[in-house]
């Protein structure tokens, strides 16, 4: 038999790139996607939540089949505290300075993680970690420019709640579609006590909620799901690093939130130190 290509693997490699770049430009369409929903008070947030849960849960119906609570049910957990959180926040925070926040506080869990596991993890990375966590700081410091911190401090949450799910999904536990479906049912029902809030839910607020549940979640974060068990916990971290930076570019044109002098540079400064942070040797957590 002949030797097997090399163009086989450049393939898989470029679509391995598609699949990412993808779910990326679907990460920042959740966050373009909730402030054009909650930013002009559309829908109320927790409504906005159970909606998009519901909906991804609804697109990924045909995989429930080969879902399993026990290996997918703290996956959901974790997804619903990152969703509902994410929609709070988004009353308040811009696109771009909730996803900077959101991204930084990930890196942040995935370094504590190592961090508690008894690991060795590179000063680098503590490094990186405190310069993201002063820009965070330099966008909640009074003044012009300032961000709530109250919003600031939700988006901490949904960030922890993020990390700890792509933990889970790095572990590359069952097939990835399958998995992700099985995650958003149990989201899914944690939220629908949200319903209870009786919020105000208009027409185009339900739609956009939609949207995001069942095109880019659901099926973003299978796309997710099915590259970030192929990468090592700092490619995890790199590739999600581009998602303030996309968000941050598309806001502007798409929901007209120009970027001011703090935010772009607290976010530089924010992105800088993710950048050192993913320098450490954080695929010694790939286990």
């Amino acid at each position: 038999m002949p030797p097997p290509s090399s163009g086989s693997g450049t393939t898989t490699r470029a679509r391995l790139w598609l699949v990412g770049a993808l779910a990326i430009l679907a990460f920042a369409a959740n966050s373009l996607l909730a402030r054009a929903a909650l930013g002009d008070g559309a829908i109320g947030p927790g409504a906005y939540a159970a909606i998009r849960l519901g909906a991804g849960a609804l697109v990924l119906a045909p995989l429930w089949r080969s879902a399993s609570i026990r290996r997918d049910g703290a996956a959901g957990l974790f997804l619903a505290t990152y969703a509902i959180a994410f929609s709070f926040a988004y009353v308040t925070l811009g696109a771009a300075s909730g996803a900077l926040i959101l991204f930084a506080t990930v890196q942040g869990v995935m370094v504590a993680l190592g961090l508690a596991r008894g690991e060795k993890v590179r000063a680098s990375a503590l490094v990186g970690v405190l310069v993201a966590l002063a820009g965070v700081g330099w966008l909640l410091a009074p003044g012009v420019g300032a961000v709530d911190a109250r919003a600031a401090l939700v988006m901490g949450i949904a960030g922890l709640g993020w990390g700890l799910y792509s933990l889970v999904c790095h572990k590359g536990e069952g097939e990835a579609a399958a998995a992700t479906a099985g995650a958003f049912a149990v989201a899914a029902v944690a939220a629908l006590p949200l319903f209870l809030l009786g919020e105000r839910m208009s027409v185009n607020g339900a739609l956009l909620a939609a949207v995001s549940g069942a095109v880019t979640s659901g099926l973003g974060y299978v796309a997710w799901r099915m590259v970030a068990p192929r990468m090592s916990l700092t490619g995890v971290a790199g590739v999600q690093l581009l998602t303030p930076a996309a968000a941050g570019l598309l806001a502007w044109p798409l929901l007209g939130e120009v970027p001011g002098t703090r935010l772009t540079l607290a976010g530089l400064v924010i992105l800088g130190g993710v950048a050192l942070a993913m320098r450490a040797p954080l695929s010694q957590l790939k286990r």
